[in-house]
């Protein structure tokens, strides 16, 4: 990713408060809650997390999703994805095992409690990082991550990023350039993030994604020792 040059822009809402919340889930207070982090393909999602695992390797773990496509060369089955049959994976949907799941290219894609559960026991902040969709399935659960979006300074900006990359074909930058104009403008949405960094240089950016996961990583590493 190429840093635009000027400071991140971070504009979040209030924290929530623990006082309000029933004493069962008060009493939770002491384990790391999970993370979700959207923002569109060329916001720099994945350089900021490298950056958070590199320095914080011990303490965030990422759930592995399921899909029901077929591995790609040098995936591994419960590493990269659980690969699962589409009839496995609707079956447990409906069994409600599921905390968001979509549909892409004729292939599903999701993400198990278990998944979320299984980063949870080992004393980890668990990360997702998931479409819009997947943040509104997340907001109708009982599982209370903060919710972080990272998005480009302009999209001119992640357009270049994009093109810079030259992975892209011309159709398939042009679906992702109109896919990031719908999620800048969701982001924007009361309530929906509890943070929103906007990415325009990435050590700034990073200090904001850091500052604002400090509580929960203090957490994970009194858990840890």
């Amino acid at each position: 990713m190429r840093p635009g040059g000027t400071a991140a822009r971070a504009r979040g809402v209030a924290p929530m408060s623990w006082c309000s919340l029933p004493r069962a889930a008060a009493a939770m207070a002491a384990r790391p809650r999970p993370v979700v982090l959207s923002g569109p393909s060329g916001a720099g999602k994945s350089t900021l997390l490298r950056k958070l695992f590199q320095e914080y390797g011990n303490v965030f773990g990422f759930s592995v999703s399921h899909t029901t496509r077929s591995p790609r060369p040098g995936e591994e089955n419960g590493k990269d994805y659980h690969f699962v049959s589409r009839e496995a994976m609707l079956r447990d949907i409906e069994a409600n095992e599921f905390i968001e799941h979509a549909e892409f290219s004729g292939n599903m894609y999701g993400t198990s409690k278990a998944a979320v559960q299984a980063v949870q026991a080992a004393n980890r902040i668990c990360v997702l990082d998931v479409d819009l969709q997947g943040v509104r399935s997340i907001k109708k659960t009982d599982l209370r991550p903060i919710y972080i979006s990272i998005q480009a300074p302009s999209l001119d900006v992640l357009e270049k990023r994009l093109r810079d990359r030259k992975t892209e074909t011309e159709e398939s930058l042009q679906k992702r350039l109109a896919a990031a104009r719908a999620d800048m403008e969701s982001s924007k949405e009361p309530n929906l993030f509890d943070l929103i960094i906007i990415n325009d240089d990435v050590e700034e950016a990073y200090c904001s994604l850091r500052g604002v996961l400090a509580e929960e990583i203090q957490k994970a590493q009194r858990a840890a020792s």
